[in-house]
């Protein structure tokens, strides 16, 4: 059983692998350009198999994910990629290894984050009607708003003056710009990966259960 659980285990982890490889060079499918950086859905996968698999392959999937977003930045940048790549550098403003931070580490934290509130979720609400629905959905969204909380602040504790620079817009209220776009960008993510990732789990749960 231990060997066709760990044989399961590496086949869906190559599965979501290949899907979030496949949302980050399909045109518009990953990544949705907004001019000045890209709305994503690529912590969905993450976030599910982060929930199916556990902690350390959700670690690894947003390991993946983050390097999509490295090496996009790098090959095809728009005015502020250098915030996500060492190797960029647009209208005198340069990335640097702070960058490398900005596309791995919170990206690796979503997973082990939708995780862990999966399975607190799950405790807490394991007596009531719906309760892994509700986990399932606050799972996601605690997974996305991680992403986006984490890089966004990222931006404005290493790169906040250049990035506001970059991008036209007054220094000292570019900390009232993270802040929106947290909720203008980040808040619809969260809400859509909390609704896919419920439906999709529950239905992924059940074939693997049965």
């Amino acid at each position: 059983m231990k060997i066709e659980k760990r044989v399961l285990d590496m086949t869906l982890a190559a599965i979501f692998t290949a899907i979030i490889i496949m949302m980050a060079v399909v045109p518009f499918l990953g990544y949705i350009p907004l001019g000045f950086m890209n709305a994503t859905i690529i912590h969905v996968p993450v976030i599910i198999g982060a929930i199916l698999l556990g902690p350390r392959y959700g670690a690894y999937f947003g390991l993946v994910f983050g390097m999509t977003s490295l090496i996009k930045a790098t090959l095809t940048p728009n005015i502020t990629s250098f915030v996500f790549s060492p190797f960029v550098s647009i209208g005198g403003y340069s990335g640097n290894m702070w960058s490398v931070v900005i596309s791995l580490v919170p990206r690796i934290l979503i997973g082990v984050a939708a995780y862990y509130v999966y399975e607190l979720a799950m405790k807490a609400l394991h007596n009531k009607k719906g309760g892994q629905t509700a986990a399932l959905w606050i799972a996601g969204i605690a997974g996305s708003m991680t992403n986006t909380i984490l890089v966004m602040n990222g931006i404005y504790v290493f790169f906040g003056k250049s990035y506001a620079a970059a991008s036209s817009w007054v220094v000292a209220r570019i900390y009232d710009v993270i802040l929106g776009t947290i909720v203008t960008l980040g808040v619809p993510e969260a809400i859509v990966a909390g609704i896919l990732t419920t439906a999709v789990v529950k239905v992924l749960l059940k074939i693997k259960n049965d």
